[in-house]
């Protein structure tokens, strides 16, 4: 079964939030953790990692806290996924140039390759905004698949 890290799980719902009230110039990491029920000291961690790899915008002072970067429209699951966790793949073999000691006589490399840049696409379609709940005039971003794409995947 694929599964993304509760780190992931934190920073996607940490946007998703954000994209919700956008009507706060900031939010601070203790709303957004107080909010969903998460660690606020992992959080923290997090947005400060989000802010570091240019999705968020952190705001100092009395009323300061986080705010998306740019548009939710614009943000990508894939990006948020990247920016915490790092490069995506779903096998170890799919890893850089580095083969492993079956790399010869390996039948699934390269379909397992396909299925990794097939998730990879289906992640780089959903938008924070796809994630985010809109009052029920607000049209969605575009027609992609539904954000319960991200869930369930097993083998």
């Amino acid at each position: 079964m694929l599964k993304l890290t509760k780190k992931a799980d934190y920073g996607l719902m940490a946007l998703k939030y954000l994209a919700e009230h956008p009507e706060a110039p900031a939010q601070s990491a203790k709303d957004i953790a107080d909010a969903y029920g998460i660690p606020a000291q992992l959080l923290a961690k997090i947005l400060q990692r989000l802010t570091k790899t240019g999705l968020l915008r952190s705001h100092a002072g009395m009323n300061g806290g986080y705010a998306l970067s740019r548009d939710a429209r614009q943000i990508s699951a894939f990006e948020v996924i990247h920016a915490i966790d790092g490069p995506f793949f779903i096998t170890s073999c799919t890893k850089g140039a580095h083969g492993c000691d079956l790399t010869p006589s390996c039948t699934i490399k390269e379909p397992l390759a396909r299925v990794n840049e097939t998730i990879a696409g289906v992640l780089k379609s959903i938008s924070i905004y796809d994630l985010a709940e809109h009052e029920p005039n607000t049209p969605p971003a575009h027609a992609g698949p539904p954000a319960q794409a991200l869930v369930t995947i097993t083998t």
